[in-house]
């Protein structure tokens, strides 16, 4: 049929806008508006091949795959369809690329759009992209603007770019205005935020109201955490020391018999890779800090030196867009990385 479908991995794209928004993958480090953001994926699409659109899918994973209360509101947007893969033990997506190609190819195959818009950076997806088009589907890639990559879009796979058959980018102000740093002991940037999170589209659109006059994005004064004493803001962060490194003699090992790859030989001495890696540390750190409860404070420090995956996961993820992801491999950058993680929560606690 003359329409489109829009197919979004949540993650990827969660994830650049975080990193643009707050120099961070973490989540719990942003605020989304989701309308205005779907609303300006909808527009974007229907700009490019002027069809009306099937239905958006959204792909996500969360703990058991059980709706969030943040996949609900997104869910009950008008054309917005929610798909869950699972969260597994050590904070790992299952089953979001399955679902996203299953759905991909089934489209194209029962004809019920022409054209499908794909919003992921995953390689994994090259072969169902491939599979669609032979189905007669044509497939159009959305990314994020990044003028100095040569795909001219960020965190997309050479694999997957040269599959589909155009790349497009959102407007950089649609990004910009739709994530928003959740800094939680700023008192005026926690009201922004706040009123992000609860923003919704038209009144005669908006979802859980009983109705159009009950809802108020506002945020209450009594949402707006305290502003820090001035005790807190006195305090001077501890240096954080860079391990002397002197030899570079690394080389690239791959192992078919192992589960990983890595580097073998003497440390680096590539001091602004491991500068860099205490910065993302760092900010992490910050970040995760800020947006936590006392509760999960608590298991984290029982358990150090081990990271959860879930933050050591971010850590890495921040670390390559910085440094790249073969840097990010040598094991005395991903040490300072967390080495830098653990000091800035001592400072924090």
């Amino acid at each position: 049929m003359a329409q489109s479908a829009i197919f979004v991995d949540a993650s990827f794209l969660l994830a650049i806008g975080g990193h643009r928004a707050a120099g961070t993958t973490l989540r719990s480090a942003i605020t989304v508006n989701y309308e205005s953001l779907i609303q300006g994926i909808l527009d974007t699409a229907k700009e490019n091949c002027g069809l009306e659109n099937l239905r958006m899918y959204w792909y996500d994973a969360a703990k058991d795959a059980i709706f969030t209360d943040q996949h609900k509101r997104i869910g009950l947007l008008p054309g917005v369809k929610v798909r869950l893969g699972r969260i597994s033990y050590n904070g790992e997506q299952k089953g979001v690329d399955l679902k996203l190609a299953l759905d991909l190819v089934g489209v194209a195959r029962n004809r019920a759009a022409s054209v499908a818009f794909l919003m992921s950076g995953d390689d994994d997806l090259a072969e169902a992209v491939e599979e669609a088009q032979d189905l007669g589907m044509k497939v159009v890639l959305i990314g994020i603007e990044k003028p100095d990559h040569r795909l001219g879009v960020a965190s997309v796979a050479e694999h997957l770019a040269l599959r589909v058959d155009s790349i497009i980018a959102l407007p950089e102000e649609l990004v910009a205005s739709s994530f928003v740093k959740a800094v939680t002991w700023d008192a005026e940037h926690a009201a922004h935020a706040a009123a992000i999170a609860g923003a919704g589209v038209q009144p005669t659109q908006q979802i859980g109201a009983e109705t159009a006059e009950q809802a108020d994005p506002a945020p209450k004064p009594s949402t707006i955490p305290a502003i820090p004493t001035p005790a807190m803001m006195s305090a001077k962060p501890k240096p954080t020391v860079v391990p002397q490194l002197v030899v570079n003699d690394y080389q690239l090992i791959y192992s078919s018999t192992q589960q990983n790859s890595g580097f073998s030989g003497e440390p680096s001495n590539d001091l602004a890779a491991i500068e860099t890696a205490s910065e993302v540390g760092s900010s992490v750190a910050k970040n995760w800090h800020a947006s936590t409860t006392q509760t999960e404070l608590k298991v984290l420090l029982a358990d150090r030196p081990l990271l959860p995956a879930e933050i050591d996961r971010v850590l890495l993820k921040d670390c390559a867009q910085r440094i790249g992801e073969w840097k990010t491999d040598i094991k005395d950058v991903r040490r300072a990385l967390r080495v830098a993680f653990w000091e800035q929560i001592d400072q924090l606690t």
